[in-house]
């Protein structure tokens, strides 16, 4: 299989065959943002024929799972692969034809397939027309991760992300309308300093009106060769403190009044809360209290100093 630098996924997306078709974002531009930092480029797109072969590869060693010794001892169902995960900043960005074509090559390979999923950007929805979006939905595309990151439009704009909230509603109508579901990525702490608990107010005002899978949140921090490290050393935007992030996703889930799954998901998170809204938002509500109660700042600090210092 073909992979360049780190590859990074959903937690949800454990069980997903990785394909990768994409390296890098399109966009590359979001202050906060250091991941692709390692590629010696901001974008490429994988050959068709690098993804073939790796559709092939992976065929090849699901049938020798199959077939071969592993389930004579008893593994059980024979394994499938049935979703797949496109790799990269923002798949979704790629042309109608070739997303296409590579929906294609998933069902040629794995016709057990039942859906594919990738990252996008706001933007990447509207690049593309409903037709489009209804025989991407017809190939199995749904379940897309977008990176909203948050439904504020002064922090949008300041973060240079490219769009504003009024689009991300506009977008995700389209991909309801089309047939595609959709998941939420939000950043906690993206506001700034003094504003999380507006921020987190005015995120599930738009989230109320959509009607994402699962509302995963993350934790801003603040990388030393970001864009956003130049603007704290210039005065301009001044870092949440850690208890102020965890009072803004509590904000966030006491706002929430759409069924869905709301986690905080991925390491940047010292705290970890899961579960399904609506009926579960007492107990989230819960232990996010007992986190604000017995969580010190410099506690809290250190772990994302150390987190920083991992370079994760």
């Amino acid at each position: 299989m073909h992979y360049t630098g780190t590859i990074w996924r959903p937690p949800y997306e454990a069980g997903s065959l990785l394909l990768e078709v994409t390296a890098g974002c399109t966009h590359h531009r979001c202050k906060f943002c250091t991941l692709y930092r390692e590629l010696p480029f901001p974008f490429r797109m994988s050959p068709l024929e690098t993804v073939e072969a790796d559709l092939l590869e992976a065929q090849t060693a699901m049938r020798s799972l199959r077939e071969g010794e592993l389930l004579l001892r008893g593994l059980g169902e024979r394994p499938q692969i049935k979703r797949v995960f496109l790799t990269g900043g923002n798949p979704f960005a790629l042309e109608f034809r070739r997303l296409r074509r590579i929906g294609e090559l998933v069902r040629q390979y794995f016709p057990e397939c039942e859906t594919i999923g990738c990252f996008a950007r706001v933007t990447d929805v509207a690049h593309k027309s409903g037709e489009e979006l209804e025989q991407l939905a017809r190939l199995g595309y749904n379940g897309i991760s977008i990176g909203v990151e948050t439904g504020d439009d002064k922090a949008l704009a300041f973060m240079d992300k490219g769009y504003e909230a009024a689009d991300i509603l506009r977008e995700t109508k389209r991909l309801e309308e089309a047939g595609i579901g959709y998941h939420f990525l939000y950043l906690a702490g993206i506001a700034g300093a003094g504003r999380g608990k507006e921020a987190a107010k005015r995120s599930a005002a738009l989230f109320n009106q959509t009607h994402a899978g699962i509302i995963g949140s993350s934790m801003l921090t603040v990388f030393p060769d970001s864009r956003l490290q130049g603007e704290i050393q210039a005065g301009n935007w001044r870092e949440a403190g850690e208890l102020e992030k965890l009072e803004e996703l509590r904000a966030l889930v006491e706002e929430l009044s759409i069924p869905v799954w709301f986690a905080t998901l991925g390491s940047s998170n010292a705290v970890f809360v899961e579960g399904r809204l609506l009926e579960e938002r007492q107990r989230l509500l819960g232990e996010l209290d007992h986190a604000l109660a017995k969580g010190s700042e410099g506690a809290l600090r250190s772990y994302r100093e150390d987190f920083t210092a991992a370079g994760w």
